[in-house]
């Protein structure tokens, strides 16, 4: 099984033909993906040429669903359009949307989760600042590498997008039934929480690997979740065991205030519910294979 993405999820791009857009878009096909168009308002009725064939572009989400069925929808917009792309792919009642763009302003992101909320939780929304969803062998959405790894039996969840790599790479010979990366912004759409409670429902996933970050409570929270409710081997790693206090470093989100959201706190809360914490990726690595054995 795989959470999220399987291989009957048909994706389409919202910004497909801009450069982001096109570069990705075409790694996804490559990697089996099943795109099934674009959405470019101002390109409507024209196509996008890929090694794999020729993707129409339609005008809106709600058009790409009624012509193609797809149920996901991959956003490469920037981040001044961001807002109205991921109400429109909401208000259309897509099942997922994975919003990988970058910058995207709190208070946009804060608009758009709300409105997710108050039209009934329809769409999923992975990100914003994400690289996306996983499940190899059977899709992709998003910017995630598929040469890195293949199937297996290991679940992933990561605030980080290199990270997510890098782990990937570290366990490629055991291979993931998913790799989530949920991006490192204040106000995300799918969190640690429910990547683990999905994991943990999936017969196909013995062993999960979550990896944060300092700044804000989100480890601290995942980590009396899995105490709670999580049966199987979770192992972690915090990124910023030497962020200095008060500097944001690279994620939005990640910043240390007052000596609250610091790595090695987080590293107490999860070792308290049982998780093994690496101070490295590769000492992650090493405890999940641990784990399983």
């Amino acid at each position: 099984m795989a959470i999220f993405l399987n291989e009957n999820s048909r994706i389409i791009v919202q910004g497909m033909t801009g450069g982001e857009g096109m570069k990705h878009s075409g790694r996804m096909l490559a990697s089996g993906a099943n795109i099934v168009g674009g959405v470019n308002a101002r390109k409507a009725g024209t196509t996008a040429s890929f090694d794999s064939g020729d993707q129409p572009v339609f005008g809106t989400v709600a058009e790409a669903i009624e012509k193609t069925g797809a149920n996901v929808t991959v956003l490469f917009v920037p981040p001044p359009f961001a807002k109205d792309a991921a109400i429109e792919a909401i208000d259309s009642g897509i099942e997922l949307a994975v919003i990988i763009t970058e910058g995207i302003p709190v208070h946009d992101s804060a608009y758009f989760w709300a409105h997710a909320v108050a039209t009934g939780n329809k769409t999923r929304i992975i990100g914003p600042n994400c690289p996306g969803i996983i499940s190899p062998g059977k899709s992709n959405a998003g910017i995630i590498p598929a040469n890195i790894t293949g199937p297996g039996r290991i679940g992933l969840v990561s605030k980080s997008g290199t990270l997510t790599y890098q782990m990937m790479h570290e366990l490629r010979d055991l291979g993931f039934s998913s790799a989530i990366g949920i991006g490192g912004d204040p106000i995300i759409g799918t969190t640690h929480i429910d990547a683990l409670e999905a994991f943990q429902n999936d017969d196909e996933t013995d062993a999960i690997v979550m990896i944060g970050e300092i700044g804000g409570d989100a480890e601290e929270r995942a980590a009396a979740y899995i105490q709670a409710n999580v049966t199987k081997p979770v192992v972690g790693y915090v990124a910023g065991f030497t962020a200095p206090e008060g500097k944001t470093m690279g994620h939005a989100g990640a910043i240390v205030s007052d000596g609250a959201g610091t790595a090695d706190g987080k590293k107490v809360a999860l070792e308290a519910a049982g998780v093994r914490v690496g101070k490295t990726p590769s000492e992650t690595a090493r405890l999940l294979r641990e784990a399983i054995k």
